[in-house]
């Protein structure tokens, strides 16, 4: 992907209780990071997360993540963390995310996935994304999710 592809952009500045002794990011720090994007993102295409989800009669639970480290950020880094709806299920939404530098958004910092799946929250058992989250979601992307009849 490219900082381009994206339409959620989300800056963050690197605090000093996130980096470690080496100088750099914790590497636990970048999930905080995309989580932050994800909630945002709900945000951006007009859901109140999680009280619209509470209204379905649903929440949604990480299935996946995973995080590719190319460069590390530090100390007082003023990052982009971008987020898309790289693929829509039945069920599942699957994200693509990357970070920058601000200054440097040729290249890529981080890139990290992560898989969602809509579900009801009792029975912990998955369920089909609403119409309406499927149309918010399909309207604001840049680049239409991959929609698949599968749960990934």
């Amino acid at each position: 992907m490219a900082f381009a592809d994206y339409r959620l952009v989300v800056p963050l500045r690197v605090r000093w209780a996130e980096v470690d002794m080496q100088g750099v990011v914790f590497n636990g720090h970048y999930l905080t990071y995309c989580d932050v994007a994800v909630t945002e993102y709900w945000r951006a295409i007009g859901l109140r997360y999680p009280q619209d989800m509470h209204a379905f009669g649903t929440d949604t639970f990480v299935r996946k993540a995973t995080i590719e480290y190319f460069a590390a950020a530090v100390y007082d880094d003023e990052l982009f963390i971008c987020a898309r709806a790289a693929q829509l299920g039945r069920s599942s939404l699957r994200f693509a995310l990357e970070l920058f530098r601000q200054q440097e958004m040729a290249r890529t910092l981080v890139a990290a996935e992560l898989v969602y799946v809509h579900a009801d929250p009792v029975q912990k058992k998955s369920q089909p994304w609403p119409e309406q989250v499927r149309a918010l979601i399909r309207a604001y992307e840049k680049i239409p999710p991959l929609e698949t009849d599968g749960q990934r």
